[in-house]
């Protein structure tokens, strides 16, 4: 289900004659004759940093989606995403709570809300001095076509695109290619080799695309590729413990971790029942364990 925008600013339509229309859509072999927006319609001409994943994400995903939206906020560039759960929208709140702008690019109408999880997401979006745009009309709901449509502006915005976690066939991976097509840069967080959610963005960083290991590595791309210096105070990191660093390499399931540590199963379970009631850890659909987005990033991964 899809809910309205709860806002009194003024919606607008931008056609390829028009002063605000991006020349980065222009350039498509078939611009869209519309562009549907909210927000400020001018920070479409901005070089935004691209920052897409999964939508049913694993905590690492979403602490390095977090990761990339703060540091484009800190380093004075604008997000774009599609506002979808998971990714995209942990993506677009690090950015928008280190008080940077983004860009939304919807697959419904620019004054709808989908999915209603992002509420939050469009209408921060706008009151902070960025945009929702959609290419269907006003109070379209989601529709079979939409999607992939949107992907394609998505990485027509983006300077430079970073891919924070993906499987091998998914809306991600059709947006990378989108992107690559284009000419954009492709930027990659490598995942274990064992895990689904990370064959996507791991068969990037195979056929070229630049390696995220760490926040320095993102912070130097984006000083290369956008010709701009971040801005940050030291933070102090948190020390891990063992458990939680093995889960750090590849989430597991508590007999696998008992082995990897050399430790009785049900002491781990114990640990792993503690670390879960305090935020550390979470269990996972498929029985794994997993640090949490909280966990990677208070320890700054």
């Amino acid at each position: 289900m899809a809910d309205q925008i709860s806002s009194n600013d003024a919606f607008w339509e931008l056609r390829p004659e028009d002063e605000h229309y991006p020349a980065s859509v222009r350039e498509l072999e078939r611009p869209p004759q519309i562009i549907y927006g909210k927000g400020d319609p001018g920070i479409l001409a901005d070089m935004g940093l691209g920052v897409i994943g999964a939508r049913r994400a694993t905590p690492y995903g979403l602490a390095v989606a977090s990761m990339a939206g703060r540091i484009a906020a800190e380093s004075g560039i604008t997000l774009v995403s599609g506002g979808a759960m998971g990714c995209d929208a942990s993506a677009a709140r690090g950015a928008l709570d280190a008080g940077g702008k983004t860009i939304v690019v919807s697959g419904v109408g620019a004054d709808t809300v989908y999915p209603r999880t992002s509420r939050d997401v469009f209408e921060r979006a706008v009151e902070q001095g960025g945009a929702v745009i959609a290419l269907v009309p006003w109070g379209q709901t989601p529709r079979k076509g939409c999607f992939p449509q949107r992907n394609v502006i998505i990485a027509a915005l983006s300077h430079a695109l970073l891919v924070c976690e993906a499987g091998l066939r998914s809306g991600t991976s059709s947006t990378a290619m989108a992107a690559s097509d284009l000419g954009r840069e492709i930027y990659a967080a490598p995942g274990s080799i064992f895990s689904p959610e990370s064959q996507g963005a791991n068969a990037l960083i195979r056929d070229g695309g630049s390696i995220v290991c760490s926040e320095t590595d993102l912070e130097m791309l984006i000083s290369r590729d956008f010709g701009v210096l971040r801005l940050i105070q030291e933070r102090v990191a948190t020390p891990r413990n063992r458990l939680v660093s093995a889960l750090v390499a590849s989430p597991m399931r508590a007999d696998d971790l008992a082995h990897s540590l050399g430790e009785e199963p049900l002491q781990v379970l114990r640990h792993l029942a503690d670390y879960e009631a305090s935020g550390m850890v979470t269990r996972l659909p498929d029985g794994r364990y997993a640090p949490t987005k909280e966990a990677l990033l208070g320890a700054r991964m």
